[in-house]
């Protein structure tokens, strides 16, 4: 069987080709130049520390709750949503800001946020008003009102997201997905809000 060996490309006189020269060299530069930016943006990342920006609901009010023996579903929230940067060093965005809110799987609204630049150390407040138009309820979901009514709590769906990024150093920059899931709780008697952790978690 015949074997074919291949060979380095060779100039006249048994050299090897410039260009393979070039290419070595444009290979090892760009190699050493990866291996740098990796260590600046490691010791940018340690001396800075930094803690991940989050996303949290910090107030809420439950300003309308209104329901007909039709089974139609009317109401009104107010929730703030602050977005947090706990970092000392670097300025964060916040970006693709998407929340959810629904009662017993009824959708109500989809709520959104252009993207927007939180200084360090610091935090910004999303102010969030939001009317339903009339939810057909089913025979259950009329009866869990009825229930939330007599025991003085109502609960909602609360879902969401949003892409964190900030920088670190002059090169490199370090990207966080926030996930919002939780409920909001409130008294129907008042439409105060019953305080619970509802923080982002970072993926």
């Amino acid at each position: 069987m015949a074997v074919f060996k291949r060979k380095l490309a060779m100039s006249y006189g048994g050299h090897t080709n410039p260009l393979v020269w070039l290419a070595a060299i444009i290979c090892t530069i760009f190699a050493i130049a990866v291996i740098i930016i990796g260590i600046i943006v490691f010791i940018g990342y340690v001396v800075i520390h930094p803690r991940v920006p989050i996303i949290s609901v910090t107030s809420a009010h439950l300003d309308l709750l209104r329901n007909d023996y039709a089974g139609l579903l009317q109401t009104q929230l107010s929730i703030v949503v602050t977005a947090s940067n706990g970092n000392a060093k670097a300025h964060a965005q916040f970006s693709e800001i998407t929340f959810s809110l629904s009662f017993q799987g009824q959708g109500i609204a989809v709520l959104v946020a252009d993207s927007f630049d939180v200084p360090k150390n610091s935090s910004n407040n999303l102010r969030y008003v939001v009317q339903s138009s009339p939810i057909p309820l089913t025979p259950e979901q009329m009866d869990e009102v009825d229930a939330s009514r007599k025991r003085n709590e109502i609960s909602f769906d609360f879902k969401g997201a949003a892409r964190t990024r900030w920088r670190i150093g002059p090169f490199g920059s370090v990207k966080y997905s926030c996930h919002l899931n939780c409920h909001l709780k409130f008294r129907p008697s008042n439409g105060s809000y019953i305080p619970s952790k509802c923080s982002s978690k970072s993926k």
